[in-house]
C-alpha cells in the first residue's frame, strides 16, 4: 500500500490552492502511482552544480535524463564518478531482483537511483522527470534552477506486459508521430507497442520480396465519408495511402529500444487480408475480385490456404522477424468469415485430406502451422481470441477482446493471456457524452478504463499466473488525423498505465486529480488531451413510491452542485447537494462537481427525466443481461432516461440471446394500472454485431395469448424508436416479451454469431 494517500494529496494541491510546504516544489502526482511513497517536508535544487554519478553501463539511461535537465535548464551539466553534495546518482543493485523495479530517494543534497537492471533505472527517471515543473519542457522556461520534493519511493510493475496498440492500417501515420506515441508510451512505464501494420484498407510495411504489397496494397482509392452504419455510403473520391520502408521501421524499434519499449508487428491472417489479395489475388481463393477496401468493416477476402500462400506468408514472416527483434510475433487471426472457405473446392478439399471437420477447424489449423513456423525461428505468436476457436495453438498467447471470457478460458488451458477486453480497452469508442468526434460508437469514459480489475475473479491463484498483462487498443476507422489518435488515447492511455503498474488502485477522485495535472505535462509537449476527467454518474432509486435521483460526493471528495430546470448548469442557480433529490415530473437535471470554493470542474452532467407509470413496480428480467453491458441494472430501463447514442452507457442493457430465448420483461404493482402507450427505443448498430428485436408483446398473464403486438420493420438507422399506442390496459401484472433478431446472417459482419440486443428506458403511460 502507498505510505502517504495520493488522493489526499493532489486534491489539496491540485484544487484547494493551499500553499505547500515547499512552495518552489512542484506537486507530487504521479501516473502511475507509485506503490510505496513517502514524502517528506523539504527540497532537493538542481542547479549549475549539479553533478551526475552514472555507471559505464549505464550511460544510455544517464544519459537521457541529464540531456533532459541540460535541455529546461539550459545548462551544460557535469558528469563525475564520485560527489560529495548536489549530485544524481544511479546505482546497480543486484538485490532488487525485478528487472524494471527501483528505488528513488530524493535528499536535500542527492538523487539516488537504485536498480537491478538499466530499465528499472529507466522507470525511476521517468517518475523522476514528473516531479520537475508541469512547463519545464516548454520553450518558455527559462529559469537556470529548480526544487525537487524530497521523497523516497519503491516501486515494481504488476505486470510484465503493459502495451498500447495503433492501428495504421485505416490511416497512415508519420514517422514522427509513431516516435511520439512511443515516447509517450514510455513516460507511463508501458513496455510493449503493438503495431498493427496489415489490413484491408492498406499494407503499411515493405517487403522487398513482393514489392506489390506496398505499390498497390498501400493505397486505396478513396476512403468513406462519415460512419459505415450511415447508407448509402459516400466517398471521397481522393486516392489515400502510405507505407513505412523498412529503414524507417529499423529506426522506430531502435528509438523504441532506447526507451525500453518493444514493438509487436502484427501480420493479419487468415481475415483482413484484402489489401494483399489485391496485390496478388492469387492468395484469395478467386471468389470475386479484390480491392483495397475503402469503407470499414469486415470482408469475406480471406487467404486460401494454398500451399503457395502459406509459403508466401513465410516469405513475408521471415523479412518481418528481420525487422523486429520482439519475441512475439501478433499474427491476427480474428473476424474471419468462412464464406469463401465455404465456397472453395480447394479449401473443401484441403478440409478432407486433413480429416477436419469444419472451417472452423481449418482456421485453427492456418493458425497453428503458422505457430510452428515462427517457433521454429524461435518465435511466438499472438494472436486475438477468435484463435480458440476449432482448438488453440499449443504454444499460443492469447490477446482477449470480446470481454474476458476468452481470457479465462485461455488461462484455464495453461496459455499464457493478455488482457484487452473492448468493454474497458477498446480507446476508440466515444468517451464524453455531448458533442464527440465521430467514433465507431460504444461508450467507454475515463473512470470506467480505471475500474477495471485485471485479477479475474473467475480464475484460480495458479490460473492468474498466466495473464501477462494489459493493453489498450486504438482502432483508426475514424481517426484520420495524430491529433485525434491523441485526443482518443488520452487520459484514458493514463488509466491503463496504472491498471498495468499499480498494484493497489488509488481512489477514483485521486486518480482523476493526477491525470489532470499530468494532462499539463502532455499540452506542453503538444498532446492533444481530451479534457474529461470529471463525468458525474447518477443512481435512481424508488424511495416510498417515489423516484430520487443521488449522487456520490465521496467518489471525488469534492462538493457536488445541482439545479433542475434551465438549458444548461448554473451555479449561481445551484445549490450543494446534501441528499437524494425528489423527481415527481418531467425535469432537466443540472449538476457538476465543484472545487471546495465553488468552481465547476470539468463538463456539466445533465439528463432529461421522464417518471412513468413502469418506474413505480418492481421489474424483473430474464434471462439477465450480459454483465458487460448491465451496469444500470433494471433501473436502467425503469428510471425515466433514455440513453445516449453509445450503447455502452449506463442506461442501455445488452443481451446476446437467440431467436428462441425471448427476453421477458415482468411488471408487478399493488394495484391496478392503467396503460395506453410504450414509448422504447433499441439500438441497431450492426456493425457492432447489435440488431433491433423483431417484435415486441403485451401480456397480462404469460400462459395467455398476447393481448397486443407490434413488429418492428427492418431498419437502418443506428436507433430505432418505438411509439406504440394500443388499447387500454387495466392490470396489476405486465408482461413484456421481447423477440430478438438471432443469429446475424451471411455476408453481414459477426456472420454466424448471436445478434446483440440492446433495450433503452420502457415509458408506459
Amino acid at each position: 500500500m502507498k505510505t502517504i494517500s495520493l488522493f489526499n494529496l493532489a486534491i489539496i494541491l491540485c484544487f484547494l490552492g493551499c500553499t505547500p510546504t515547499i512552495p518552489s516544489a512542484e506537486k507530487v502526482a504521479i501516473i502511475p502511482a507509485p506503490n510505496h511513497l513517502k514524502i517528506e517536508s523539504k527540497e532537493f535544487v538542481i542547479d549549475e552544480n549539479t553533478v551526475f554519478v552514472i555507471p559505464p553501463s549505464w550511460q544510455q539511461v544517464g544519459n537521457y535524463l541529464q540531456h533532459f535537465v541540460e535541455k529546461g535548464l539550459q545548462l551544460p551539466l557535469r558528469q563525475l564518478k564520485n560527489a560529495q553534495t548536489n549530485f544524481i546518482q544511479f546505482h546497480l543493485d543486484s538485490q532488487i531482483k525485478n528487472k524494471e523495479a527501483y528505488r528513488l530517494s530524493i535528499a536535500t543534497n542527492s538523487i539516488h537511483i537504485h536498480a537491478g537492471s538499466e530499465a528499472g533505472a529507466f522507470y525511476a527517471v521517468q517518475t523522476l522527470m514528473q516531479l520537475f515543473p508541469t512547463h519545464f519542457e516548454s520553450p518558455e522556461f527559462n529559469k537556470k534552477q529548480i526544487a525537487i520534493q524530497c521523497l523516497s519511493i519503491e516501486d515494481a510493475p504488476a505486470y510484465a506486459y503493459r502495451g498500447m496498440h495503433l492501428d495504421v492500417g485505416r490511416h497512415f501515420y508519420s514517422v514522427e508521430f509513431i516516435k511520439k506515441y512511443i515516447d509517450m508510451l514510455s513516460r507511463l512505464k508501458l513496455n510493449r507497442f503493438h503495431w498493427h501494420l496489415t489490413e484491408d484498407q492498406g499494407w503499411r510495411i515493405e517487403i522487398k520480396k513482393y514489392p506489390k504489397l506496398t505499390s498497390v496494397g498501400a493505397f486505396r482509392k478513396e476512403t468513406l465519408i462519415g460512419h459505415a452504419r450511415n447508407k448509402p455510403h459516400q466517398f471521397d473520391g481522393k486516392p489515400y495511402g502510405g507505407f513505412y520502408t523498412q529503414d524507417q521501421i529499423k529506426e522506430i524499434v531502435a528509438y523504441a529500444k532506447q526507451r525500453f519499449v518493444t514493438v509487436i508487428p502484427e501480420i493479419e491472417l487468415p481475415g483482413h487480408s484484402s489489401a494483399a489479395i489485391a496485390a496478388y489475388p492469387e492468395l484469395g481463393c478467386g471468389i470475386r475480385p479484390v480491392e483495397v477496401a475503402t469503407k470499414w468493416g469486415i470482408f469475406d477476402d480471406i487467404y486460401c490456404p494454398k500451399e503457395s500462400t502459406f509459403a508466401f506468408l513465410e516469405d513475408v514472416l521471415d523479412e518481418v522477424m528481420m525487422l523486429f527483434p520482439s519475441e512475439y510475433i501478433h499474427i491476427g487471426g480474428d473476424e474471419a468469415p468462412k464464406a469463401n472457405w465455404n465456397a472453395c473446392s480447394n479449401c473443401q478439399k484441403r478440409i478432407q485430406q486433413l480429416g477436419l471437420k469444419d472451417s472452423h477447424e481449418l482456421q485453427s489449423y492456418f493458425i497453428k502451422r503458422i505457430e510452428m513456423y515462427l517457433n521454429r525461428k524461435g518465435r511466438q505468436i499472438i494472436g486475438w481470441d477468435e484463435i480458440l476457436e476449432g482448438g488453440l495453438a499449443p504454444n499460443a498467447t492469447v490477446m482477449s477482446w470480446r470481454g474476458v471470457k476468452g481470457a479465462i478460458a485461455t488461462a484455464q488451458q495453461g496459455n499464457p493471456v493478455i488482457l484487452t477486453p473492448n468493454s474497458h480497452c477498446y480507446f476508440d469508442y466515444y468517451q464524453a457524452e455531448g458533442d464527440q468526434p465521430l467514433a465507431i460508437g460504444g461508450y467507454l469514459p475515463l473512470e470506467k478504463v480505471y475500474s477495471f480489475n485485471p485479477q479475474l475473479e473467475a480464475l484460480t491463484a495458479e490460473e492468474r499466473k498466466h495473464i501477462m498483462g494489459i493493453q489498450g487498443n486504438v482502432w483508426t476507422e475514424y481517426m484520420p488525423t495524430s491529433q485525434q489518435v491523441e485526443y482518443m488515447a488520452f487520459p484514458r492511455i493514463m488509466a491503463l498505465s496504472e491498471l498495468a503498474w499499480t498494484s493497489q488502485k488509488d481512489h477514483y477522485g485521486a486518480f482523476a486529480s493526477r491525470a489532470m495535472h499530468y494532462s499539463k505535462r502532455l499540452k506542453t509537449l503538444n498532446v492533444n488531451v481530451a479534457p474529461h476527467y470529471f463525468n458525474l454518474q447518477p443512481k435512481y432509486q424508488m424511495n416510498h413510491g417515489k423516484l430520487h435521483v443521488t449522487f456520490d460526493p465521496t467518489k471525488y471528495n469534492l462538493p457536488i452542485h445541482y439545479h433542475t430546470g434551465g438549458n444548461a448548469f448554473s451555479l449561481q442557480q445551484s445549490k450543494a447537494y446534501t441528499q437524494a433529490i425528489p423527481i415527481d415530473k418531467t425535469t432537466s437535471l443540472f449538476a457538476s462537481i465543484c472545487t471546495t470554493d465553488g468552481k465547476p470542474i470539468g463538463k456539466p452532467f445533465q439528463t432529461k427525466i421522464y417518471p412513468h407509470i413502469g418506474i413505480s413496480g418492481p421489474l424483473t428480467i430474464n434471462p439477465a443481461p450480459s454483465k458487460k453491458y448491465d451496469s444500470g441494472g433494471t433501473m436502467a430501463i425503469q428510471n425515466g432516461v433514455l440513453g445516449s447514442k453509445r450503447y455502452g452507457d449506463n442506461e442501455w442493457l445488452g443481451f446476446a440471446t437467440n431467436a428462441k430465448e425471448t427476453i421477458w420483461l415482468e411488471y408487478q404493482w399493488d394495484r391496478n394500472k392503467s396503460i395506453k402507450s410504450l414509448r422504447t427505443r433499441f439500438h441497431n448498430a450492426k456493425a457492432h454485431w447489435i440488431y433491433a428485436p423483431t417484435q415486441i408483446k403485451l401480456y397480462t398473464n404469460k400462459k395467455d395469448k398476447a393481448i397486443a403486438s407490434y413488429t418492428i420493420a427492418p431498419n437502418t438507422e443506428q436507433i430505432i424508436e418505438v411509439l406504440w399506442s394500443f388499447e387500454e390496459i387495466q392490470t396489476k401484472h405486465l408482461y413484456i416479451e421481447v423477440i430478438p433478431f438471432g443469429t446475424i446472417p451471411a455476408a453481414k459482419q459477426g456472420a454466424g454469431h448471436l445478434a446483440w440486443t440492446f433495450l433503452d428506458e420502457m415509458i408506459l403511460e
